[in-house]
C-alpha cells in the first residue's frame, strides 16, 4: 500500500536521492425532446437495473458497437437482448445527423439528434447515452457522466510507471506522461482538464500537473526539499492538499496555488498520506498513523475539529470523498483489503466488495454511485468498476503491464429537479 511505501521513505529520508484532464459535451446540439412516459426510478438499495434493449444504429456500424459499449459500462442499466426490456433504444444515421429514440414499454420517452460532422464516434455515442440516463434517472446528479475519463497509472518497465487515460468501457487508452521514471498517485483538476501527479526525481518527489489534451502541457506545482505527494486541488481549484517532509517529518500542508503560501496542517511524529477534499471544500480526509496503525482522520482544512473516521477492519487508507457526502477507502479485513464506503450524512458503513482478491486504491466515479480500484489476486491484477449499490464489479482494465491507482475525473453537476 502506498502508505506504508511513505513510511519506509520517512525512516530513511536521508537516502531520498537513492530513490529515483473533459471532453467537450455535445448536449447543446440536441432537439426534438418530448418527454411523453414517466421514467423509472432507481433506489440507492435495489439490487438491479432496469434493462433495456438497444435496436442498434442503422448506417454507422462503428457507433453501433460504440453505443453497446457505452451503455454495457454505464452501469445505470441492464444491456438485454430482449426486446420486451424495460427500455427500448434505436437509432440511426442519415444526412449528417444522428437520430435516437427510447421508449418505455413502448410508449415514448424522448426522442434526440446529433450532428455527425466533426466528432467521432465514441463521442458521439458517450454522449447519446449520457442523454438517455439523464432523461431516466434522477439519481444521476452529473451530466457527461460517460464522457468523463479515468485516469492510471501503468509500470511498462522496473522503476518506471506512466500516467494514462481510458475511456469509462476501458478503451480510448492514452498515455499522458512519457518519463524514465515513477509517476504515481493522479488525480484531477476540479476541470478535469489536467492530472495531477508525484513525480520521483534525482533529488525527491514533485507534483506535476500534465493537460490531458492538446498541447499536453505541464508545469510543476510543488517541489520542496524532500517528498512531495499525495497532492488534491481543492473543488474551487484554489488550494492544493499535499504531503511534504521539509523538516523529515511527513506532514499534510495546504499550498496556495495563486500566493504559493505554505501552511502546514498537522504537526507530529506520525506520517500522513492520501488527502482529499469534501465536495464543499470546507474539510480534507487523510490518512495518519498516529494512533499506531493507518487511520482516517477529517478535519477542517486548518487542522481543527479532528475526528478519526469510524471504518470496517483495520489499516483503513486511501479515501476518497464523493460529491454526495460519502467517503470510500481500503481496509484490512482478515488477510486483505476490502473497500468500506462511510456515508458522511448517515454516519453510516459498509462494506462492497465481498469478493476474493485484495482492493487498494479506491476513487468515486463522477456519478457518486460506482467506484473504480485496484483489485489483486495472487499474481493477476486488474482495474474494476464496482456499482456501490448493487455489489456487482465490472473488469475495466487488465494488461500485460501492473496497472494501479485509478482516479475517476469530475463532472459538471446537474441542477437541481
Amino acid at each position: 500500500m502506498l502508505f506504508l511505501f511513505f513510511k519506509l521513505i520517512y525512516k530513511g529520508l536521508c537516502n531520498v536521492k537513492k530513490i529515483i484532464a473533459a471532453s467537450v459535451l455535445l448536449f447543446a446540439a440536441f432537439s426534438s425532446f418530448q418527454l411523453s412516459a414517466k421514467p423509472l426510478v432507481v433506489e440507492a438499495s435495489v439490487k438491479d437495473n432496469p434493462t433495456i434493449y438497444f435496436k442498434g444504429v442503422s448506417g454507422n456500424e462503428a457507433l453501433n458497437s460504440a453505443v453497446r459499449s457505452f451503455l454495457h459500462a454505464c452501469g445505470w442499466f441492464d444491456l438485454t437482448a430482449n426486446p420486451k426490456a424495460d427500455y427500448q433504444l434505436s437509432g440511426r444515421v442519415a444526412g449528417g445527423v444522428f437520430f435516437f429514440n427510447l421508449t418505455l414499454g413502448g410508449a415514448p420517452v424522448g426522442s434526440w439528434q446529433l450532428p455527425v460532422s466533426g466528432y467521432d464516434e465514441r463521442r458521439l455515442a458517450a454522449a447519446a447515452v449520457d442523454t438517455v440516463i439523464e432523461k431516466s434517472f434522477r439519481e444521476l446528479k452529473v451530466r457527461g457522466f460517460c464522457s468523463s475519463k479515468i485516469a492510471f497509472c501503468a509500470q511498462t518497465a522496473p522503476g518506471v510507471r506512466n500516467i494514462y487515460v481510458c475511456d469509462i468501457d476501458g478503451r480510448g487508452t492514452k498515455q499522458i506522461t512519457r518519463f524514465n521514471t515513477l509517476c504515481v498517485e493522479p488525480s484531477w483538476t476540479p476541470s478535469a482538464s489536467s492530472v495531477i501527479y508525484s513525480k520521483y526525481t534525482p533529488t525527491g518527489i514533485a507534483v506535476i500537473e500534465t493537460e490531458v489534451s492538446g498541447a499536453r502541457r505541464s508545469r510543476l506545482l510543488s517541489a520542496f526539499k524532500g517528498i512531495n505527494a499525495g497532492a488534491a486541488v481543492d473543488p474551487a481549484g484554489r488550494r492544493m492538499a499535499v504531503i511534504l517532509s521539509p523538516d523529515k517529518r511527513v506532514d499534510l500542508y495546504m499550498l496556495d496555488l495563486r500566493t504559493r503560501n505554505l501552511r502546514r496542517v498537522t504537526r507530529n511524529k506520525s506520517v500522513e498520506a492520501s488527502p482529499c477534499w469534501s465536495p464543499d471544500g470546507h474539510k480534507i480526509a487523510y490518512v495518519s498513523d498516529e494512533t499506531g496503525n493507518p487511520r482516517i482522520f477529517v478535519s477542517n482544512a486548518d487542522g481543527s475539529a479532528k475526528m478519526r473516521l469510524p471504518s470496517i477492519g483495520r489499516d483503513a487508507v486511501t479515501p476518497d470523498w464523493s460529491g454526495d457526502n460519502k467517503i470510500v477507502y481500503a481496509s484490512r479485513v482478515g488477510g486483505n483489503y476490502v473497500l468500506g464506503v462511510y456515508d458522511m450524512t448517515n454516519q453510516s458503513n459498509k462494506q462492497i466488495t465481498k469478493t476474493g482478491g485484495s482492493w487498494e486504491s479506491p476513487a468515486w466515479a463522477a456519478d457518486f454511485r460506482h467506484v473504480v480500484a485496484k483489485c489483486s489476486s495472487g499474481s493477476k491484477s486488474g482495474i474494476y468498476v464496482v456499482d456501490t449499490w448493487t455489489g456487482k464489479i465490472r473488469p475495466l482494465l487488465s494488461t500485460g503491464y501492473p496497472l494501479s491507482m485509478p482516479a475517476w475525473a469530475p463532472c459538471r453537476r446537474r441542477a437541481v429537479r
